[in-house]
């Protein structure tokens, strides 16, 4: 049963909405003090492929494990590659033998643990903005409240195209209600929470998304998801291809892998502009939807980026692109926004986005 809510919420989280109303300096700091020389670890880079390895071999039994969401690859402290254990809650790193609960490492990789917490769908109970600036007149930029009607409210990630179509890209929650929609559906900007009501706010129609597919039952029985996204067909004339002025500004059209290290930004509805850096890649997490699903649902999602710290996203930023800041591959796209935690975010690889319906960016 499809759901419409329209819940006033007051959210204490004052500290995740001081992004809003800055300019982009101001919010994020000086980019030339950045370092974009990041260390080359991608799936290209042999160490990489020896983490691999080991967390394609290991990740099934780890994750077994009450207090382990979830696997990835990453860093140590002085910065040798290292599977990293992705957790709910603390976890020790030794000899299981003696007690410790993960070894510290296997196969000669390192093993460290990142303690995330519950990593949710980031669409229900979105926070307030600061600003209210939901509604806007169209063509829309990107960056701000959608989402079907029968959904809160999530962001437009970004005005993508084949050939001379256009759609607006979102996350399958966010457009496709979880699985629930109809294609034909429409889309609204402002989402449902923010006031947007259809047909009078619609943007665009539901056109295609990539189903969900949950554990069944979890753990022992989860099939592998890799995107969480939909497309809506619109128009230039209703949807524009960049931030508001307080964001980062028109993407560019060609797509970057992500990479430890690598800093990245992102416009939302919620957290507006923010700044991060990818922690982890090639992650495999388990995915809460029981706040967008009618009932206690999980997907384990594989191939996926985590980023920190916590106030990079919050509830309704969904959604949202994330691209590079600063350096030469400034403002390419590199992940889509579909989830997170207090203390995490995690993103669909846009490459496997956008290769998934054939479309490019609409950009630079």
């Amino acid at each position: 049963m499809k759901h419409v809510f329209r819940l006033a919420i007051v959210v204490l989280g004052v500290s995740l909405l001081l992004w809003a109303g800055c300019d982009t300096q101001q919010a994020l700091g000086p980019e030339a003090e950045l370092d974009q020389r990041v260390l080359a670890f991608s799936t290209a880079d042999p160490q990489f492929q020896a983490v691999i390895a080991v967390q394609d071999r290991v990740s099934d039994a780890l994750m077994q494990r009450p207090e382990v969401i979830g696997t990835g690859a990453g860093l140590t402290e002085d910065g040798r590659p290292a599977l990293v254990v992705l957790a709910r809650s603390p976890l020790t790193t030794g000899d299981p033998a003696k007690g410790a609960a993960v070894p510290d490492q296997i196969d000669e990789v390192p093993v460290v643990v990142l303690v995330i917490g519950e990593i949710k769908a980031r669409a229900k109970f979105p926070l307030r903005r600061l600003v209210p600036s939901d509604s806007f007149p169209r063509p829309v930029p990107i960056g701000v409240s959608t989402g079907h009607p029968d959904i809160t409210a999530g962001t437009i990630g970004a005005r993508v195209k084949r050939g001379n179509t256009f759609y607006a890209l979102s996350n399958n929650h966010v457009y496709a209600n979880t699985n629930n929609a109809s294609i034909g559906d429409l889309v609204i900007q402002q989402g449902t929470f923010d006031g947007g009501e259809a047909p009078e706010d619609a943007i665009g129609r539901l056109r295609a998304f990539e189903p969900i597919v949950f554990c069944n039952p979890w753990p022992t029985n989860c099939p592998s998801n890799s995107i969480d996204a939909a497309l809506a067909t619109t128009r230039p004339t209703l949807v524009d291809n960049a931030t508001p002025p307080d964001g980062y500004g028109t993407p560019q059209s060609q797509t970057v892998a992500p990479t430890v290290g690598l800093h990245v930004m992102k416009y939302g509805r919620t957290t507006v502009l923010t700044a991060g850096t990818i922690s982890a890649i090639n992650a495999i997490i388990d995915v809460g939807y029981d706040d967008v699903a009618p009932d206690d649902s999980i997907a384990r999602f594989v191939g996926q980026i985590v980023i920190t710290p916590g106030s990079f996203s919050a509830g309704g930023d969904s959604g949202s692109l994330i691209v590079v800041r600063g350096g030469a591959d400034r403002l390419k796209p590199v992940g889509l926004l579909f989830a997170g935690s207090t203390t995490t975010t995690i993103a669909n690889v846009i490459g496997d986005v956008l290769s998934n319906w054939g479309i490019t960016i609409d950009g630079q």
